[in-house]
């Protein structure tokens, strides 16, 4: 049996005039690389107001030294926490004014090595501030702090109106 030969046309297709033709993730990789570079996370626009409470604007060199402090509402209370290492209560200072409530805290630490070949001298300092503006119905004459194991807790009792101000809505069915 002879065996017979078929041929297919082969078509030519032009050459791919851009690159992405031929690396197909390399437009992947150029977007990726534009929104890391896009990334700027002090630059968000954060809410101005939590739970009530007027939220300050922190600068990059503030947002290095000021800790963080979590706000929580609950039934009867708003509770501030803040994780403050390395400080004692006698570093904290808790004012309220106009309805302002300011936690300030100053750290300073000084170590000094001296042997028979060298001597070592460090000295740390650090302060902070940060100013919150109360909600209306907290009852500013029961506001309490607690320092414990580095840990500033400040609780917020709300007045007997603003506690009375919650309403539940019953859902029906339509």
């Amino acid at each position: 049996m002879a065996e017979i030969a078929t041929k297919l046309p082969v078509k030519k297709s032009a050459a791919p005039t851009k690159s992405e033709d031929w690396a197909p993730f390399e437009s992947l990789r150029r977007e990726v690389d534009r929104l890391f570079d896009d990334f700027r996370p002090f630059d968000w626009r954060l809410p101005s107001k939590v739970l009530g409470f007027e939220v300050p604007r922190i600068s990059r060199a503030e947002w290095q030294v000021t800790p963080a402090m979590d706000l929580v509402e609950k039934d009867d209370v708003y509770e501030i926490t803040a994780e403050l290492p390395g400080l004692s209560e006698k570093n904290v200072e808790i004012k309220l004014s106009n309805h302002t409530l300011t936690i300030k805290g100053e750290k300073s630490e000084e170590k000094e090595d001296k042997r028979k070949d060298y001597y070592l001298s460090e000295r740390r300092y650090g302060s902070f501030q940060r100013s919150f503006q109360l909600p209306e119905g907290v009852d500013a004459d029961k506001i309490d702090a607690h320092f414990a194991h580095g840990v500033l807790s400040v609780k917020l009792p709300k007045t007997a109106e603003a506690k009375k101000g919650e309403k539940t809505i019953a859902v029906k069915a339509a």
